[in-house]
């Protein structure tokens, strides 16, 4: 299974309908999101192209039930508070925003964990755990907006970059 991934999208809407029709065009099933969507319209091009996405909320999500109101109108789209485990093809996978809020077990305890906060991309393994940061959809920081498509199965990352 192939899974788009996403974090710090921060409002920047042309990137983020970018992002979901080239996760749609790379045959992601489904988006997985570290927080910081910002604003409710924000989940608009994921529920366009008709993703489910499963998310937590960051340190910029201020509208959070406004966030829950838009998530409600998509198909199978659902936000949690920060940090949130998901099953997804038999692999335990935690999102969290800021890793920092992540304990050692609640990390050694999932196969894969999915975090943003800091809009750097990385990838690492700890022990038998693969650490992805998809960095940050916005590019408002670095200047290039990126995301990720992760394999499941194999566990391998494809790093996505947009012209700015």
């Amino acid at each position: 299974m192939r899974v788009g991934v996403i974090a710090d999208a921060h409002d920047r809407l042309p990137a983020i309908a970018e992002f979901a029709r080239r996760f749609r065009a790379a045959g992601a099933e489904m988006i997985l999101h570290a927080g910081d969507h910002c604003a409710p319209w924000s989940l608009r091009p994921f529920q366009a192209e008709n993703f489910p996405m499963v998310g937590v909320f960051g340190k910029c999500d201020g509208d959070r039930e406004g966030l829950r109101a838009e998530a409600a109108l998509g198909v199978g789209t659902e936000l949690f508070e920060s940090p949130h485990s998901v099953e997804l093809n038999g692999t335990r996978i935690l999102l969290v925003h800021d890793l920092a809020d992540a304990g050692e077990r609640s990390v050694a305890g999932h196969a894969i964990v999915i975090h943003g906060c800091t809009h750097e991309h990385s990838v690492e393994n700890c022990g038998d755990t693969l650490l992805l940061n998809p960095g940050e959809a916005c590019g408002w920081l670095h200047g290039t907006p990126t995301a990720a498509i992760l394999d499941l199965d194999t566990r391998k990352v494809e790093l996505i970059t947009l012209d700015t």
